[in-house]
């Protein structure tokens, strides 16, 4: 019954998504919507979220362990997904999962099979590729649109809280493992990888997911960290994602990337010429969470798409982007910049 349910659902999704291509341009709301990526509450998705999600007020869904049964479960809740966003005359969903392989892998029965330092042990940028490989047909058979991997932060202390999660404390190594493996996951189309945390965690001593971070290492250091994130861009990476943590060297009042522009806009799309889509990490992590206006702040500082693991705070910060944009604080053409780079992805899935 799961497998006729997916399988229809698909079909409907498919066919209305093609209608939805000649709709005139997304109001506001629409816009807004476009750059909220929200969690989802169980292993179904409730009544109010696919409410959303057909008036178009969520633009992507990310998976945690808690939202996966078994894989025809899931393939067919990822489908109805699909359908109800296209059914309300929305472009498709991007549908987002952290499979980095190690100790941050949400399908623990799927690739990679190697964590990031195991990949970075071995030194095999052939092996990177074939993980990255497996990694994006995986999760493109489960409808899975978006690797939010590999992080590219080159940790520079013998015992970062990053753990196995990078591929080496060099750069140099860093940047042709991780280059390789989203290259991987890319590789059949349909799959998007993700480079994180721009510009880089390394130096961090704390979690950013439980602390507001301070990053005090000089720019020198900084910049030469930056080389994973320069040949991912290089390599066609889709998506990068910005950190929490905030970069004195960078920008001197200390806001968390995710809300500054001479880091996103500056940095990110200036200097290293990504035009792809910026995401944030986490929005309920201390640092931006400190700041109420931190949705409309982020949208201004040029980030795309921004990632809530709770339903009521992407709810929350999708009515202040729509409130920001109507009353002009927040001029339109951020969101219809957004809304641009996200639709040239979703073509490209």
């Amino acid at each position: 019954m799961w497998l006729c349910r997916a399988l229809a659902a698909t079909f409907l999704a498919a066919t209305l998504a093609g209608s939805a291509t000649a709709s005139p341009p997304l109001s506001i709301e629409r816009l807004a919507g476009q750059s909220i990526m929200t969690g989802m509450s169980g292993r179904l998705p409730d009544a109010a979220l696919l409410s959303r999600i057909r008036a178009g007020e969520v633009g992507g869904v990310i998976l945690f362990s808690f939202n996966i049964g078994t894989p025809s479960v899931l393939t067919a809740t990822i489908a109805e997904l699909q359908a109800v966003a296209a059914a309300g005359g929305n472009p498709p969903l991007l549908i987002a999962i952290d499979q980095e392989g190690g100790p941050v892998r949400r399908l623990s029965a799927g690739p990679p099979d190697l964590s990031a330092a195991a990949m970075g042990r071995l030194g095999s940028a052939a092996k990177a590729g074939s993980e990255g490989d497996a990694t994006g047909a995986y999760l493109k058979g489960l409808g899975i649109n978006v690797d939010l991997a590999p992080v590219l932060d080159t940790t520079t202390r013998a015992s970062g809280w990053l753990g196995d999660r990078t591929f080496s404390g060099n750069p140099h190594v860093t940047a042709t493992l991780g280059a390789r493996f989203l290259a991987g996951v890319q590789r059949g189309g349909g799959v998007a990888a993700t480079a994180k945390h721009f510009p880089g965690l390394g130096t961090a001593q704390l979690s950013t997911d439980t602390h507001h971070v301070l990053i005090s290492t000089s720019k020198a250091t900084l910049d030469a960290e930056l080389l994973p994130f320069e040949r991912a861009i290089a390599a066609g990476v889709k998506l990068v994602m910005v950190s929490n943590a905030g970069y004195s060297a960078y920008d001197g009042s200390n806001v968390p990337a995710v809300l500054s522009r001479p880091i996103v806009d500056g940095l990110l799309r200036e200097k290293l010429g990504f035009d792809g889509v910026v995401i944030s990490d986490a929005m309920e992590a201390p640092g931006p969470s400190s700041r109420p206006a931190a949705p409309v702040t982020a949208i201004a500082a040029g980030v795309d798409v921004l990632l809530y693991t709770s339903e009521t705070d992407s709810d929350v910060a999708y009515a202040r982007i729509v409130a920001a944009a109507k009353d002009h604080t927040l001029p339109i053409g951020h969101l219809e910049a957004s809304a641009a780079r996200i639709e040239a992805l979703k073509g490209w899935l």
